[in-house]
């Protein structure tokens, strides 16, 4: 069973690649969910901010107080779009990791399906020889009889 050794070792230092990928996809996983609830709160509150003042318009409507809307619903709509990106840069970043991930999971599943046909193939070629051994045992003990029973029969 030495054999199986490397194997092993092999299996543990591919487990430990897999939890490291494991951690970092639960990371990006986080980090994505993160950047899209930040997104969809900046959508939120320039529509409430939207309602808001556009009811404030129907009452009075200074040009300064307009012109300083207008200012920052354009850098609102900014801070929207670069949100966006950031929470689709997470988005590729959770898939990669996904991949990361899976690849990961796979050579696992690999290698321990490797020492399960090696195990397996040790355990039959014990099987084998232990038959083999006790088939020439049993051939021996009927040689011995027939022998025994052989000079004993008078010629």
């Amino acid at each position: 069973m030495t054999d199986l050794q490397p194997l092993t070792i092999l299996l543990d230092q591919n487990q430990r690649q897999r939890d490291a990928a494991l951690a970092e996809h639960l990371r990006a996983r986080a980090a994505s969910e993160a950047a899209s609830a930040q997104a969809e709160q900046l959508v939120t509150y320039r529509r409430e901010y939207e309602q808001r003042w556009s009811a404030q318009f129907c009452r009075e409507g200074k040009i300064e107080l307009v012109r300083c809307y207008q200012n920052f619903m354009e850098r609102l709509t900014q801070a929207i779009d670069q949100q966006a990106r950031i929470a689709e840069h997470a988005a590729q970043q959770l898939e990669h990791a996904l991949v990361l991930l899976q690849a990961s999971e796979l050579r696992c599943a690999s290698v321990r399906k490797l020492i399960e046909r090696r195990t397996l193939e040790h355990r039959l070629a014990a099987e084998r020889l232990d038959q083999k051994q006790s088939d020439e045992f049993a051939a021996r003990a009927t040689w011995s009889q027939l022998g025994a029973a052989g000079q004993r029969r008078p010629v």
